[in-house]
């Protein structure tokens, strides 16, 4: 079936990730997924939460974020608002536990990192070209904390890398990489996050239409693990020389 950006159903948006985008932040990615464009920054903090204080090991947290102007119509700012939506919370913590996955938070020592993602264009898939943005400007602050004295360089913090990636059913057929276009149509709509080996971190599937068989739940992770194994190699090129 032909896409309406030409793409085949198995084929990723362009995709670019501009690592170092921010210089004051001690780990940043610009990350494009299309006409998606998430800006991740990566802050280490010399403490950690107060209920993980004296345990020997770090934190990894994140924050999500829209700006006003990333959709078509001007949204206010939570800030605004008084309290942060369901849908922000959500996807913050979502980006948080997918990067603590692959992390060894004793490798750490009592450091944290804050990871901020800020969408600065939203076409569909924001939640997932976090992910694999802020893994990256994460990398970059791991390395820059070993080289400035804040995690031992004997350290391996990094157990692993994770990606992100939307699948969907249009018109019976699995789609990878879902624009908004694509998302408002799917009959299935789902997000996948899995490792740099292939290992599954959540996977998040909803049937908005007809109810989904176990024959195109395969198809569909089997797309998504194609597509991550793709971001990966991205996320790759992207951190070249770091930590060397």
């Amino acid at each position: 079936m032909a896409r309406k950006d030409g793409r085949t159903p198995d084929e990723l948006r362009q995709v670019t990730i501009e690592r170092g985008w921010s210089e004051q932040a001690e780990g940043s990615a610009l990350v494009s997924f299309g006409r998606t464009k998430v800006l991740c920054t990566a802050s280490v903090l010399p403490s950690v939460p107060r209920w993980m204080a004296g345990k020997g090991k770090g934190w990894v947290t994140a924050e999500y974020a829209m700006l006003p102007r990333s959709t078509n119509e001007r949204m206010d700012r939570e800030s605004v608002k008084g309290r942060v939506g369901g849908r922000t919370h959500e996807i913050s913590r979502l980006i948080g536990r997918s990067l603590r996955a692959v992390v060894d938070l004793k490798a750490l020592g009592e450091v944290s990192i804050a990871v901020d993602c800020d969408v600065l264009q939203a076409d569909g898939g924001t939640r997932t070209a976090a992910i694999t943005g802020a893994y990256v400007a994460l990398a970059e602050a791991i390395a820059w904390a070993q080289a400035n004295g804040r995690i031992p360089r004997s350290a391996t913090p990094l157990i692993d890398s994770v990606a992100a990636v939307s699948v969907g059913v249009i018109d019976g057929e699995p789609m990878l990489d879902l624009a908004y276009v694509e998302d408002v149509r799917a009959g299935t709509d789902m997000n996948v996050v899995a490792t740099g080996r292939g290992l599954f971190v959540e996977v998040q599937g909803t049937a908005e239409g007809a109810p989904f068989d176990r024959r195109e739940l395969d198809a569909l992770l089997d797309l998504a693990l194609g597509g991550i194994a793709t971001l990966t190699g991205i996320q790759g090129e992207a951190l070249e020389g770091v930590g060397a």
